[in-house]
C-alpha cells in the first residue's frame, strides 16, 4: 500500500501554469505539492525556439521549461514525477491517486494538464504512428534528413513544423483543405518565403501508404475537397499538425466543460464548477493557447486559492 502525502493546495501538471502556480502558492506559503505528469515541461518541451517569452528574444523551449522547474522548486514547492490517474473531487480534501501508488489529499487543487496533439483518427494513420507517421517535428524531424516529407494543418502549429522541418527535410509539402492559413502573419511569411516548402491548398490526407517489412511510409494520398480527384504523393514522413485537444480525462465528469472538452472557469477568474478546484493554461484556455497567458493564469490560480483557503479558515 503507498505513502499518503496530504497538501493545502495540489498542483496537477507542470507546463508554465502549473510551475507559474508553484511559484506563487510557495510564495504565499502554501506549501504545494506539484505533480508533473507524463510529459514534464508540457509541450514547450517538444518545441524549438520560442521567441515570444518576454525578455528573450529566443529561447529553447525546453530550456525554459528547466528554468521554470528550477524557479518553482527554489520557491519551495514540493515537485513530484508521478502521474495522477485518478481525482476524487466529491469532498474536501480532495484525493488524488498517483500511478505511483501514493495517494494525495489536499485542501485545494489547481489542474494545470494542458493539451495534447490531435490526430486525423485514420487507419492508415494509426498503422504508421512511431513508423513515419508523427504530431512531433522536434521529437521525429531529424530521421528526416535529406527526405521529402508531409504536413498536414493550416494554423500555427502546422507552419511551425513546417518551418522547423526544412531544417532535415529536401522538401516540406504542407497539405490544407482550405487556401488560407490561420497562423501568424509573421510565420506565414516565412513559410511563403522558404524555398524548401510547397504548399498544397484545397487538399485533405485520404491515405498513407507504405512498406509492410520493414513497416514504414511511403508516400501519401490526397484528396482535393473541391472535385475530390486523389492525387499520390511520395514521402517518408508524415506530421500531423491539427492542434491539440485539453487533456480533461480526470474531471471530464465532474467539472463542467465547454468547446470540445476545456474546463469552464468563472468570467475573470480560473475557478471552476466545484469550490476549490482551480483550471490553468490549455485544460481551459481554448481561445489564446500561449505559454504567456498560462503563466498568468497559473498566477491567478495560485492567488484565488490562496484566497480561497483562507475564507475556509476563517
Amino acid at each position: 500500500m503507498g505513502d499518503t502525502k496530504h497538501t493545502k493546495l495540489l498542483i496537477i501538471g507542470s507546463g508554465p501554469a502549473g510551475y507559474t502556480a508553484g511559484v506563487y502558492g510557495s510564495r504565499a506559503m502554501l506549501e504545494p505539492i506539484l505533480v508533473q505528469g507524463i510529459q514534464p515541461g508540457g509541450q514547450l518541451t517538444i518545441t524549438t525556439e520560442v521567441e515570444n517569452w518576454p525578455s528573450r528574444q529566443e529561447v529553447q523551449g525546453p530550456d525554459l521549461m528547466i528554468e521554470m522547474e528550477e524557479h518553482a522548486r527554489a520557491a519551495g514547492t514540493e515537485i513530484i514525477s508521478d502521474h495522477i490517474s485518478d481525482l476524487d473531487l466529491s469532498k474536501r480534501p480532495f484525493t488524488a491517486k498517483g500511478e505511483t501508488g501514493t495517494t494525495y489529499t489536499a485542501d485545494a487543487v489547481i489542474l494545470a494538464t494542458g493539451a495534447q496533439a490531435k490526430w486525423l483518427g485514420m487507419p492508415s494513420e494509426e498503422k504508421f504512428k512511431g513508423f513515419g507517421v508523427s504530431a512531433c517535428a522536434t521529437c521525429d524531424g531529424f530521421f528526416y534528413r535529406g527526405q521529402e516529407i508531409v504536413v498536414i494543418g493550416g494554423g500555427n502549429s502546422a507552419v511551425e513544423e513546417a518551418l522547423f522541418l526544412t531544417n532535415f527535410a529536401s522538401k516540406v509539402t504542407l497539405i490544407h483543405r482550405r487556401d488560407e492559413l490561420r497562423a501568424e502573419k509573421i510565420l506565414i511569411n516565412r513559410l511563403m518565403k522558404n524555398e524548401k516548402i510547397e504548399p498544397l491548398w484545397f487538399h485533405e490526407l485520404d491515405e498513407v501508404y507504405g512498406g509492410e517489412s520493414p513497416l514504414g511510409v511511403e508516400g501519401v494520398k490526397v484528396k482535393n475537397v473541391k472535385t475530390g480527384e486523389i492525387t499520390d504523393i511520395p514521402c517518408k514522413g508524415v506530421f500531423i499538425a491539427i492542434g491539440h485537444a485539453p487533456s480533461n480525462e480526470l474531471v471530464k465528469d465532474t467539472l463542467e466543460t465547454h468547446m470540445g472538452g476545456y474546463v469552464v472557469t468563472k468570467p475573470d477568474s480560473t475557478e471552476t464548477s466545484i469550490p476549490g478546484v482551480f483550471a490553468a493554461g490549455d485544460i481551459t484556455d481554448y481561445k489564446y493557447r500561449q505559454a504567456i497567458t498560462s503563466a498568468g493564469m497559473g498566477c491567478m490560480a495560485a492567488l484565488e486559492a490562496e484566497r480561497f483557503l483562507a475564507e475556509q479558515k476563517a
